[in-house]
């Protein structure tokens, strides 16, 4: 999860296992819900509010899509908070995320001129019978898949999807930015206020040694009073990681950014996020 302010993490609506409910694709066996919809469904808005910032965003996917008729997919849809604003855009696009809670938010918010296919389903094993000109993976989806080997697979997946020049856009907390925040330290805890008076996030966090797990715990402040909690977990992935499974899998490593604003400064050791691009030859 992320919030619009540092030095908060983007993290995302999390990959899992399990079946579509789409006739074309397919990702087989059980899902495999870790609970994030569960936790975050009716305050997820809260965290994400629809700002600038999802301007941004949209308008940086856009310029990246390379034929918009081609096709679009998403991994890790979750609400749409992305997805549905873009496809005004571009089009169809198929949203795949494991959490039906998540899911249910998006069929609710879809309208007449968002065309996203929301499918229930594994990022690891989804496939589908057509190719397309953009896959992309934000607010750090492919960090919580907690492994190499399952980073890997999904990458092969969205790999697989790209027509011949389609592109793979990545998203994640930056490892070396997070690793600062902490000073050396194991734990830290820190505070963003919001716009709106009163609000705030409150995130705890905690690196774990086990393989560079990211553990995330949040208490969100309402202006009434009332607070929600929430946690996670996710895997610090450095860029050149994901750069390596790109490679892996037949993709073109062809820029980084730190932020998505087309002003933004260049990607840097310093920069919030690490936004990676990848080209199918």
């Amino acid at each position: 999860m992320s919030t619009p302010t540092e030095p908060t993490t983007r993290t995302g609506p999390t990959p899992s296992t399990g079946p579509t409910t789409g006739t074309g694709p397919t990702t087989g066996g059980i899902i495999d819900d870790i609970g994030y919809g569960r936790q975050f469904d009716d305050w997820y808005h809260r965290l994400f509010p629809d700002d600038a910032s999802v301007t941004a965003e949209v308008e940086r996917l856009v310029s990246l899509h390379p034929d918009p008729a081609s096709g679009t997919v998403e991994f890790g849809v979750g609400n749409g908070r992305i997805a549905l604003p873009l496809s005004r855009r571009v089009g169809p696009i198929t949203g795949v995320d494991c959490s039906p809670e998540m899911l249910g938010l998006l069929r609710r918010d879809r309208t007449a001129d968002t065309p996203v296919e929301p499918v229930h389903g594994d990022i690891r094993a989804y496939t589908a019978d057509r190719t397309v000109g953009l896959v992309y993976a934000i607010c750090a989806t492919l960090s919580m898949l907690l492994t190499p080997q399952e980073q890997r697979r999904a990458v092969r997946c969205a790999a697989d999807l790209l027509s011949p020049g389609g592109r793979f856009v990545v998203e994640t907390h930056n490892k070396p930015a997070i690793l600062a925040l902490h000073e050396g330290r194991a734990r830290t805890t820190y505070f963003t206020p919001y716009p709106e008076p009163g609000t705030g996030l409150q995130s705890h966090s905690l690196l774990l040694p086990e393989g560079s797990l990211w553990h995330l715990s949040h208490v969100w402040y309402e202006s009434d009073g009332t607070t929600r909690v929430g946690t996670e977990v996710s895997r610090l992935t450095a860029p050149e990681e994901f750069d390596a499974y790109a490679r892996a899998a037949g993709l073109v490593p062809e820029s980084r950014f730190g932020d998505w604003p087309a002003d933004a400064a260049p990607y840097s050791p310093d920069s919030p996020l690490a936004i990676c691009t990848y080209v199918k030859p």
